[in-house]
């Protein structure tokens, strides 16, 4: 009970303002859908431009703890709820001819991230998060990767605004793009799958792409694809889990005075399980049960993991300072490109060399 009053007021009022960006989402401005934004966006942006407007919100006795809550554990809750949306069945079936791609992709973008680090001087927690959020699902893996690495909020708010910034135009680029270099149906919902980072710019691109292509399947193939990508969230919180691990045994000299459990991304196993409960439900037979569940529990599932990262990037606005956003934003935002850059130029030449570049669905 002492938790919930301690922490409510602040997570209420990240509550309200996640649903106040997923309604400000839903509006179409002269054809211009703010989905391509999403709720996340919208909801760290509010969060900073409320903190400089009222400096001591955030300070408030009855509000900042549970805006920490919000930030660490509700964003944990986010990435187990979104293993729900994983069935590690039909991602098997669909999502491994892309798997050369998907690996490529991510490899490459981690690399590229790791160099221009060096080279730049940027962050290394920045540019970690930027490097995992372009190379996997956008949000959704700096959500998991974040706490790992015990990321200010700082760096979640500089590597949010920078996939922001290339999944939209990822998606107003790239259904014509594909179109016009001659790519097949299912060579685009790779490309859309393996380029793009966040699944509502995923889902916006491909769904562009289907009206240029004057066809249907390439939406659900990509998505699927896209799916098959989060699935790389489990290995690159793990090894960075065992990397910090080391890091810090080899810095105190200690072994005994470093703990282990405290690093260890505990969450992940419970997104593995959601994945796990989720595919074995679709291996049963058919019943009332298993069509509510595929029909209506993931779906809202889904909806409730989204919800849950507007309300995390809401927190994580409130401890951002958008000025100093904007005055150093400029090498992450560099870092960013190089790294769609490649992503979209391996992508491309992976599928040319596997044969699925002029495969049609």
């Amino acid at each position: 009970m002492t938790l919930i009053k301690k922490n409510c007021g602040g997570i209420l009022l990240c509550a309200v303002i996640a649903l106040l960006a997923e309604l400000v989402s839903t509006i179409n401005i002269g054809g211009f859908s703010l989905e391509l934004v999403g709720a996340p966006v919208i909801a760290i942006l509010t969060g900073m431009i409320l903190t400089l407007i009222f400096p001591q919100l955030a300070k408030k006795s009855y509000l900042e703890d549970g805006i920490k809550f919000t930030s660490k554990k509700i964003l944990q809750w986010a990435v187990i709820i979104l293993g729900f949306s994983l069935n590690l069945t039909t991602i098997a079936q669909v999502g491994t001819k892309s798997l050369p791609v998907i690996i490529s992709t991510i490899a490459v973008s981690l690399i590229v991230a790791f160099v221009l680090m060096k080279i730049m001087k940027i962050n290394s927690k920045t540019a970690c998060l930027i490097g995992v959020g372009s190379s996997i699902c956008g949000g959704s893996a700096i959500a998991a990767t974040a706490p790992v690495i015990d990321a200010d909020d700082s760096d979640v708010a500089k590597s949010i605004s920078v996939i922001f910034l290339f999944n939209i135009l990822a998606a107003l680029i790239f259904p014509t793009f594909g179109h016009a270099i001659g790519l097949g149906t299912e060579g685009f919902a790779v490309f859309a799958g393996t380029a793009v980072n966040d699944t509502s710019s995923v889902t916006a691109a491909a769904s562009t792409a289907e009206s240029i292509y004057n066809t249907s399947g390439i939406l659900s193939a990509a998505v699927t694809v896209k799916l098959t990508r989060t699935l790389a969230i489990i290995p690159i919180t793990l090894c960075l889990a065992f990397y910090r691990t080391k890091k810090a045994k080899s810095g105190n000299g200690s072994e005994k005075s470093f703990s282990f459990a405290k690093i260890f991304p505990w969450f992940i196993l419970y997104f593995v399980g959601a994945s796990i409960i989720t595919t074995l439900v679709g291996i049963m037979p058919e019943s009332g049960f298993t069509a509510f569940y595929s029909a209506s529990f993931v779906p809202a599932m889904s909806w409730l993991a989204k919800f849950f990262i507007a309300m995390a990037m809401a927190a994580i606005g409130f401890n951002s300072n958008i000025i100093d956003l904007i005055k150093n934003g400029g090498k992450p935002i560099l870092l960013g490109l190089c790294c769609w850059v490649a992503i979209t130029a391996v992508s491309l030449l992976m599928q040319s060399i596997t044969g699925i570049y002029h495969t049609n669905l």
